[in-house]
């Protein structure tokens, strides 16, 4: 269920600040941004929005991760991406959604009115930059999933989208956080284009090997990070050993 939250967090105590389409905003910028924001919560399971619905909002993910999927016509469903805290979901300028997006988690979105969000990007140079930085950010992303979908091992789909995890929980310079696995094992096949058999397999296998350590179904921890970026297939530079 939907749930508009009563409290309002300050944004200089927001865990996505200095990440979010906010990043670059000063004082003044914030202030104009807080008048129009508003939070949502959802729980694991829960539909955020239709493809095809009407955007009233875009969004920043606060909290949890969701789903990005696309269902063809014949029913058939593939999940394209995954939404982490800072992500941001709708597009300015756009009036409908391309992707159905369901929580995977518990979810908690800062939620702007659209017509509203799109002036304040033509007044904003600071917002508009750095949506422009997000969307160059995704689309990168984008091609990086493309080469992991058409040239990697399984094991190195599994390792790649475990250090993805590690890569953004881990901003603060400290320990790598303990994690849980946002989505089930049969999503991840799915995600990654594998059978269930070999997602099992190759998480097993990483076990084994003291790469990660689980302290239950899905929550785990990375035991030996250098260990977990050979297994991506990545050299130094972010390329794909041949």
């Amino acid at each position: 269920m939907n749930i508009q939250l009563a409290e309002r967090v300050k944004c200089s105590e927001c865990p996505i600040r200095h990440r979010a389409v906010c990043a670059r905003c000063d004082d003044d910028e914030i202030e104009m941004l807080d008048k129009i924001k508003s939070y949502r919560s959802f729980t694991a399971g829960e539909t955020i929005s239709w493809r095809g619905d009407e955007l009233s909002h875009v969004s920043s993910v606060v909290h949890g991760i969701a789903t990005l999927s696309k269902t063809l016509d014949d029913g058939r469903m593939q999940m394209v991406g995954l939404l982490l805290p800072s992500d941001f979901i709708g597009r300015p300028g756009r009036t409908t959604l391309d992707f159905d997006v369901v929580a995977a988690s518990d979810v908690t979105l800062c939620s702007f009115e659209r017509k509203p969000f799109e002036r304040l990007l033509a007044e904003t140079p600071h917002i508009s930059q750095r949506l422009v930085e997000m969307a160059m950010d995704e689309l990168d992303a984008a091609r990086d999933w493309m080469v992991l979908l058409g040239r990697k091992t399984a094991r190195e789909k599994i390792a790649t989208f475990i250090q993805m995890l590690v890569q953004r929980s881990h901003v603060d310079g400290t320990d790598l956080p303990d994690l849980a696995l946002p989505l089930t094992r049969e999503e991840i096949a799915s995600y990654l284009g594998l059978t269930l058999e070999t997602v099992s397999r190759q998480l097993t296998q990483l076990k084994k090997e003291g790469v990660i350590a689980f302290s239950d179904r899905r929550k785990f921890t990375v035991t030996d990070h250098a260990a977990l970026l050979d297994a991506t297939g990545d050299d130094a530079d972010g390329g794909v050993i041949v």
